[in-house]
């Protein structure tokens, strides 16, 4: 029977595929082999059977492992500093793109995925997670594959009094936690986690290792909130501890629309940016169930704090400040600072702290994020029309995060995180489902970017400000390794404000090849127009 030649041409492109797949890593071997003097592990390829699991890991959005999205030709463990020195060194000698990542937490999967160049290869951290803590310095050094949960338990292994204001999501990798800015619910009383870093190393586009005395203080300055995987590898941070007490407070209040929610939160608008530098209330919005049966939904704002002190002294402050919440003694859990990190990350109240070990998401899902500053407290006819909206979502999630305190008095442009002075709260929003069909895709997303639409009315627009660490696609991307800065702008403005400028003259010095780049990475300056 013959074959027909569609299908001899088919399987002559499938073999072609592979052969060039296989030649590809055996160079990228042989390659980092000649490069390090520490053996090198193996290297996971596609047709191995635990290449779907690992790839899958750690990767938090679930729209960007479908089948549809480009997978990396095979992911590399390092276990060594020098692995990772040969990976770049190796990859620019073979004209292969790279894409690292450190904790998989990238909301457009930046990270792990690569929707604009192909093939590419992917390097994971995850073995690179040494946390050395010196509580007589005040300091700790923390690898980049090191979860946020994992360096704050070591901490409270050593002292019951330090601990470090990053994230909020125990499961973050520190590497690219950091490069993004890293707030927290300790950002009013100290700033963000990268406010907080005194040295890093990194791996630059020659290959070589650079402490902060090595790369200078522009490169220093540019990888503390500039975004991840613009500038280098970053292989561990030098963090600076601050004092905790040892007993902290924290509580959840929720309100429903019928107990008076759309007052509540327009008081705490007023009030959330002014609170006692010592606590923090975020509001938690979501839709639920009005009623046992079901029948009926309704908006629930959960206001939910960390106080950096004991139960009786917040409610002097609660009852001075923010009576109009309701606080009561019943309310509020004296703790630890160690054991208030699992209670704001969302861990059942009789878990133990040794949990953060683990590392693991408490969210894995299909969801897509957007994030805005407020500057102006949004009227109450404002929030019913959002409470309208969300109504209409499946599964729709608000954070508000509040400012004010050490985030007004740090300057814009002390780090590239410029969202400081005249930001009441931060947005996060969020809408998630369960299933990766395209009509899922389509409704959902829809549904968020009509919200963004309607809540352009309530923040300021020139630029609309965003958080580099929610990645947001739809600000725009860049097409190819030739995107103009003038292009960038366009996103690169709502992330980074009047540093974006800056952040290009300092790519442009250390990596002018652009050969650490991604859809949303800083670009260069290109010769022909000088943008």
């Amino acid at each position: 029977m013959a074959i027909p030649i569609l299908t001899i041409f088919v399987l002559v492109l499938l073999s072609a595929s592979c052969a060039t797949s296989a030649s590809v890593q055996e160079n990228f071997i042989q390659c980092l082999d000649a490069n390090s003097d520490v053996p090198i592990p193996a290297l996971c390829s596609r047709s191995n059977s635990s290449f779907t699991s690992l790839l899958n890991s750690t990767a938090q959005n679930l729209r960007y492992l479908l089948p549809s999205v480009p997978k990396p030709e095979f992911i590399f463990f390092p276990s060594h500093e020098s692995h990772v020195q040969a990976a770049v060194i190796c990859a620019r000698k073979l004209a292969i793109h790279l894409r690292f990542r450190s904790g998989g937490h990238d909301y457009e999967g930046l990270s792990y995925a690569s929707e604009t160049e192909t093939p590419f290869i992917l390097l994971d951290l995850a073995r690179l997670r040494s946390i050395d803590v010196d509580i007589d310095d005040n300091s700790a050094w923390v690898q980049a594959g090191a979860t946020v949960g994992e360096v704050y338990y070591r901490i409270s292994e050593k002292s019951k009094t330090h601990g470090f204001p990053a994230g909020l999501c125990s499961s973050l990798g520190i590497g690219g936690h950091i490069t993004g800015g890293a707030y927290g619910s300790m950002m009013r009383k100290y700033g963000l986690g990268a406010d907080n870093v005194l040295d890093a190393r990194i791996v630059d586009v020659n290959g070589e290792i650079l402490d902060r005395a090595a790369m200078g203080e522009d490169l220093f300055w540019a990888i503390r909130g500039g975004g991840g995987a613009s500038f280098g590898i970053i292989l561990e941070w030098k963090i600076k501890l601050v004092p905790v007490p040892e007993t902290v407070t924290v509580f959840t209040v929720p309100k429903t629309l019928e107990q008076g929610a759309t007052k509540t939160l327009y008081r705490w608008q007023q009030v959330a940016d002014k609170l006692d530098d010592d606590l923090f209330i975020r509001v938690v919005i979501q839709v639920t169930n009005a009623d046992q049966k079901g029948d009926e939904r309704t908006v629930t704002t959960a206001y939910n704090a960390l106080y950096l002190g004991d139960a009786d002294s917040l409610l002097r402050v609660m009852n001075r400040s923010f009576p109009e919440l309701g606080l009561t003694r019943n309310d509020c859990i004296e703790t630890s600072w160690i054991k208030s990190v699992l209670y704001i990350a969302g861990f059942p109240s009789d878990t133990p702290p040794e949990v953060l070990l683990q590392g693991k998401s408490l969210f894995k899902n299909y969801f897509k994020a957007k994030s805005d500053f407020v500057q102006q407290p949004i009227p109450e006819t404002g929030l019913e029309g959002l409470w309208e909206r969300l109504l209409k979502e499946d599964s729709p999630l608000m954070i508000w995060n509040p400012y004010g305190g050490m985030m007004a008095n740090i300057s814009e442009s002390a780090i590239p995180f410029p969202h400081r002075k005249g930001n009441l709260f931060k947005i996060q929003y969020v809408t998630s489902w369960s299933d990766g069909s395209d009509e899922s895709k389509t409704k959902h997303m829809d549904w968020i970017r009509g919200l963004y639409d309607y809540m352009s009315a309530y923040v300021p627009t020139s630029p609309r400000a965003a958080y580099v660490n929610y990645r947001d696609l739809d600000l725009g991307m860049n097409r190819n390794k030739n995107t103009s800065s003038a292009e960038a702008s366009a996103w690169g403005d709502m992330y980074f404000k009047g540093n974006f400028q800056r952040l290009v003259q300092v790519k442009t010095k250390v990596d002018p090849d652009n050969f650490f780049r991604h859809e949303q990475s800083i670009p260069v300056v290109l010769e022909q127009n000088q943008d």
